[in-house]
């Protein structure tokens, strides 16, 4: 079998459409539908099925997808064998990051990676709901996602996760706020409380549902964003308190303070996400040690920070 037209049938389990496998693979439907036919007869058995007005794999054609990763893997290790040999992590990497931590990390982890030869890292920005985060790894080989301890919507994708940071959520509020003073908050302190919220599915809307419960009523939510700088803005201008990243809120102004919440966990798992064949390349490993190692840097410097 041809292992292009077995990484179709992989990519085809994984995008859902013949649709979405021509755009990825800048190919026409007609040209992906005429080689997964090809690889059809090759194997000997039905790959796919209509359903509705698109196509499904059959039993068989999964388990030849799940094949066709393992092949994928195989093919990745024995690149990165003879690029270790040569000492050569070159080429490039794509790497996806949600604003926060890329504003506070990336400068950093590319200023690092500019010392590496022939290495080239092209970065983006894209804050999705949290199932999202998995998908888009067909499109970039390093995907930096965040989610609460204990919440994977990635599981079972069977994706390469590479923990770097968990990083606390304390509640900014303006200097001037009756909370201010408090070395910490609760529940009960902050039920009452006008909030900023985020955009229903992102992670810290279960936070707030636990203030809620511990509470024992709901929370008023004036306005919700997803950008931690309008966030803030609003903060400031006393529109109401939310949550803030302790390490990747960057550098605040005199005019908001962060407090710690205690009785309610409240904290993100940040990771790297990558499909295991890319996971293999040495290019990509070498920028995921560097994200590690500047993730590491970042949970150390900021330890004490809204204590």
């Amino acid at each position: 079998m041809d292992v292009r037209r077995l990484d179709l049938l992989r990519e085809l389990a994984e995008r859902g459409s013949v649709t979405a496998v021509a755009e990825a693979t800048g190919r026409t439907p007609s040209a992906v539908s005429q080689q997964l036919k090809v690889l059809e007869r090759e194997a000997g058995a039905p790959l796919t099925e209509r359903s509705g007005r698109g196509i499904v794999l059959t039993s068989a054609g999964q388990a030849l997808a799940r094949s066709a990763a393992d092949v994928a893997i195989a093919l990745a290790r024995a690149d990165a064998v003879w690029d270790e040999f040569r000492n050569d992590p070159s080429g490039e990497v794509t790497l996806l990051t949600f604003p926060t931590i890329g504003a506070t990390m990336l400068p950093a982890v590319l200023t690092e990676l500019q010392q590496v030869p022939g290495l080239v890292v092209r970065a983006t920005d894209f804050d999705p709901e949290l199932a999202e985060f998995a998908e888009l790894t067909a499109d970039y080989d390093i995907v930096l996602a965040h989610t609460m301890p204990g919440v994977l919507p990635w599981g079972g994708r069977g994706l390469r996760v590479v923990p770097l940071l968990t990083e606390p959520l304390d509640i900014g509020l303006p200097a001037t706020h009756r909370l201010a003073g408090r070395s910490h908050l609760t529940a009960s302190d902050l039920v009452e409380e006008t909030w900023l919220g985020v955009p229903p599915g992102f992670p810290f809307e279960r936070i707030l549902h636990a203030i809620e419960q511990q509470g024992g009523r709901r929370v008023e939510i004036a306005q919700r964003f997803s950008d931690m700088r309008i966030v803030e803005a609003f903060i400031q201008a006393g529109f109401g308190v939310a949550f803030v990243p302790r390490y990747t809120s960057g550098s605040l102004p005199p005019e908001l303070v962060l407090k710690p919440l205690r009785g309610v966990p409240s904290a993100r798992q940040i990771v790297a996400l990558v499909r295991p064949d890319v996971a293999e390349r040495l290019a990509v490993r070498t920028v995921l040690d560097v994200l590690v190692a500047k993730a590491a840097e970042l949970g150390a410097g900021g330890a004490g920070t809204g204590a």
